[in-house]
């Protein structure tokens, strides 16, 4: 039952994007409840033979099981949706399972995607070795090289997908020259927006069908679940997506989806301070001996600094950012071995400040030609700067450039 004060969810168009991150799809029950409850069942009870048979055939409304229907679950989804502008969310358990049900929801035998090179390791593998199974084959281009993905387009394309920034190199691209191209073509473009989170990015408002999250970053935003959401319009995410998921069963838990209700309520704050302080790492890191190039879109030396900033496509700069230092693997692991504040981790998003080796951990699935291509070398470390004092991350970071100085004396 719902209290006659709750907010309507639908009724949110005017609202800012920080109130929508806070009051959106919280429906009170009878208790009054303030904060959004959890649905911790396994199915919904129904008054009658009748009543469950119309809710099964999709004749009435209201829950059946949790795989599908669950309030806390439908709670994040409601409110994920309104903040990216899309008319439909369907969360998922993983930000991989995500992209997995977009697959398998959109295409079929003999279809044609068109991807950046430039995507997460397990994205490439999905694409490489599972899609391709079953008959779904992928061409690789450059991200910001729109005459490739133009060449790079067949009869049978049907998807193309992205990440602006990428993982781990923030490279980025202009999202609605791409959105012409695949109306162009009848196919749908999805955008990772993992990045940068519809707090600083939002690609349905440029043009793309689609956007994936791994909600597991910062969505959460306090590394404490895993979780993943495709948002975009009634049919092909309300219908198709979810199709996949009521079947195939690659679920949110609602414990997790609670979790997630409660970093989106402080998401855009958490935000523009990843993206304050990952700037100031970054000029900072740019300054250090041993470091021979900083990848960070907030960067003027960024070659898409041009899309950062108030009234463009990304609002500030993010929270990552990646840097190469001289040596190779063994010098970039001396740097990250060096470290004691920092957590030598492979997720982002975090309040703490975590610290990789790319190529040996996010991307290490890939050939060594794969990595090459993509930019990923031995020396490069990604950092996705948290929350904790600036000054604080510079003095952890200061005795794995040490050797570099002395060196250099």
């Amino acid at each position: 039952m719902i209290a006659d004060q709750t907010p309507d969810p639908n009724a949110d168009s005017d609202w800012g994007l920080a109130t929508r991150a806070i009051r959106v799809g919280h429906r009170r029950t009878a208790e009054g409840e303030h904060c959004e409850p959890i649905f911790p069942t396994s199915s919904f009870v129904f008054d009658t033979a009748a009543e469950a048979a119309a809710r099964f055939a999709g004749d009435a409304p209201g829950n059946i099981y949790s795989r599908f229907t669950n309030p806390t679950v439908q709670a994040f989804e409601q409110r994920l949706a309104s903040m990216e502008g899309g008319a439909a969310c369907v969360a998922t358990a993983s930000g991989m399972s995500a992209i997995l049900a977009t697959c398998m929801g959109l295409l079929r035998a003999g279809d044609h995607i068109v991807s950046s090179r430039s995507i997460f390791g397990s994205t490439t593998m999905l694409f490489d070795n599972y899609m391709v199974r079953f008959g779904i084959q992928t061409s690789y281009v450059e991200l910001d090289a729109l005459d490739a993905w133009a060449a790079a387009m067949r009869p049978n394309t049907r998807l193309l997908f992205l990440e602006t920034p990428s993982n781990p190199l923030t490279e980025m691209t202009a999202i609605a020259p791409l959105a012409d191209l695949a109306r162009a073509h009848d196919c749908v473009l999805a955008v990772d927006n993992c990045f940068c989170t519809p707090a600083l990015q939002q690609p349905l408002a440029l043009g793309a069908d689609l956007v994936i999250h791994s909600a597991t970053k910062y969505l959460d935003g306090q590394g404490r679940c895993v979780g993943g959401a495709v948002v975009g319009d009634a049919k092909r995410v309300g219908e198709d997506v979810f199709g996949v998921v009521r079947t195939a069963g690659p679920s949110l838990s609602p414990f997790n989806a609670w979790l997630f209700l409660k970093g989106l309520e402080t998401l855009e704050l958490r935000m523009l301070a990843h993206s304050a302080a990952a700037l100031e790492m970054a000029r900072w890191l740019d300054t250090q001996p041993g470091v021979t190039k900083v990848y960070h879109p907030g960067l003027n030396s960024h070659p898409q600094h041009h899309l950062v900033g108030d009234g463009k496509q990304q609002r500030a700069g993010g929270g990552i950012v990646s840097f190469e230092v001289e040596g190779g693997r063994a010098a970039a692991w001396r740097v990250i071995d060096a470290t004691r504040l920092c957590s030598i981790t492979a997720n982002l998003g975090d309040t703490k400040t975590t610290i990789t080796h790319p190529a040996s951990t996010t991307h290490g699935r890939l050939s060594p030609e794969a990595r090459e291509a993509s930019g990923i070398g031995e020396g490069l470390i990604r950092i996705a700067v948290g929350l904790e004092a600036v000054a604080d991350l510079q003095a952890d970071l200061e005795p794995g450039f040490r050797n570099y100085e002395l060196r250099g004396a």
